[in-house]
């Protein structure tokens, strides 16, 4: 294949569905931020078994600076991404909270070009407001 990111993109994506799919059935009965944490923990030891399996392990204190802050910055937006889509979904439907998640689509393209100065072509461009008409349409109430 001569786009190999785009096998893990896709298992990003449909993991992705899955995400959404089992957090709605996991937060019928429970706090949303205890779910979060519950989640948490069982992607700690995923992670953590995957490290060790390939045996991946680094020492953290020869990581640059740079590299912590902004995977310290990184978990941080995450776990806030993950505790607002969990209460999201107690409280919507599945297809309405995963269309308008998928805005971070959006706003990456339009931070990467921004903050990275990431090329932003006319086929990125229409792709984005596509992304972004495609969430309207699915998050607005039915008529």
């Amino acid at each position: 294949m001569s786009q190999p990111w785009l096998v893990f993109a896709l298992g990003s994506a449909f993991f992705a569905g899955l995400t959404a799919l089992f957090g709605k059935m996991g937060v019928e009965n429970v706090n949303s931020n205890m779910a979060t944490f519950v989640r948490t923990i069982v992607i700690l030891f995923v992670s953590a078994s995957i490290i060790t399996m390939n045996s991946e392990w680094q020492r953290v204190d020869k990581f640059s600076s740079r590299t912590i802050i902004f995977l310290v910055l990184s978990g941080i937006a995450t776990g806030l991404s993950w505790l607002c889509y969990y209460r999201a979904l107690q409280l919507g439907h599945v297809a309405q909270v995963a269309s308008v998640d998928k805005l971070s689509v959006a706003f990456a393209i339009v931070l990467s070009a921004l903050i990275l100065g990431e090329s932003l072509t006319w086929q990125t461009a229409l792709g984005c407001l596509l992304i972004i008409s495609g969430s309207i349409v699915i998050a607005l109430p039915k008529f």
